[in-house]
């Protein structure tokens, strides 16, 4: 997949606390927040947000890091520039104060910027509340802002922190306790639903990070755990990406369910009506 030029998603910025970040957009409807994975927003995490908009939402996309529309698949763009994108970004997040890696029982800083984007999101784009789908590094942000009310569809895609080089760091994930306490009681009152996908033998989503959620949010916490030979067999990397990289976009493929899944629940939730379960 070629570099993407960015037709189809208008450009602005958004200033909270002091920082300013670029954004892209496609669509209308209810928002949807979405956070790339590292290198940042690929073609791939790009087309994702076009089928979020073909649903009937609005794609709202921060620039969190890297280059939006710069292809670092190494099957397309070589090893070479894969590399020299992932080591800038890595080391963009690595000095920034706005990313937590490691630390166990936190939530990053950038959450409380992403938080009140997806506020100005909703009263920009109406509808009953906003969505959310973070990826690998972003994964967990997702969780830490559906302590906002109007936080409606958070997704888990593949939630890498804290990096998992302890058991204890593998069992838990990058959310401060209080604000999972608030997350966990939207879960008993208001029956909102988190959903997290992972290929079964990722080593940056250990299994042991989704038991820690279904133990503290229960029934709440919907999984989806794939198998590794699920994941697209042209990729060199190992099966991470389950909506991006590594989905196999073609009916009755696991990776395709998945994605599936997410879109009937941002309908199910943000688009009353029109959700999967409409017809019946």
């Amino acid at each position: 997949m070629a570099d993407h030029d960015l037709t189809g998603f208008t450009k602005s910025t958004f200033t909270h606390d002091g920082a300013t970040r670029r954004v892209l957009r496609r669509g209308t409807g209810p928002a949807v927040i979405i956070m790339a994975e590292v290198p940042g927003i690929t073609p791939k995490v790009l087309a994702f947000a076009e089928r979020v908009a073909d649903a009937g939402c609005t794609a709202v996309l921060p620039v969190l890091f890297g280059t939006p529309g710069r292809d670092a698949d190494p099957a397309t763009a070589g090893w070479s520039r894969t590399a020299r994108a992932l080591a800038s970004t890595m080391w963009q997040v690595c000095v920034s104060r706005e990313f937590t890696l490691l630390a166990t029982g936190r939530s990053s800083r950038v959450v409380g910027w992403l938080r009140a984007l997806a506020a100005a999101e909703h009263e920009r784009c109406g509808g009953p509340g906003v969505g959310a789908v973070g990826m690998c590094l972003t994964g967990g942000f997702a969780l830490a802002m559906a302590t906002d009310e109007r936080m409606l569809a958070p997704v888990l895609s593949q939630p890498s922190l804290p990096l998992p080089c302890t058991a204890g760091r593998a069992g838990s994930i990058d959310i401060g306790p209080q604000e999972l306490a608030v997350v966990r009681g939207r879960c008993e009152r208001e029956g909102l639903q988190v959903l997290g996908l992972r290929f079964k033998g990722d080593r940056l989503v250990p299994g042991d990070r989704f038991a820690f959620l279904r133990r503290e949010l229960g029934d709440a916490f919907v999984a989806v755990e794939l198998e590794d030979a699920a994941a697209a067999p042209q990729s060199p990397l190992p099966a991470h990406s389950v909506l991006t990289e590594h989905l196999v976009d073609e009916p009755g493929q696991p990776t395709r369910q998945a994605l599936d899944t997410v879109l009937d629940l941002f309908r199910e939730k943000l688009l009353p009506g029109t959700g999967a379960d409409a017809s019946a």
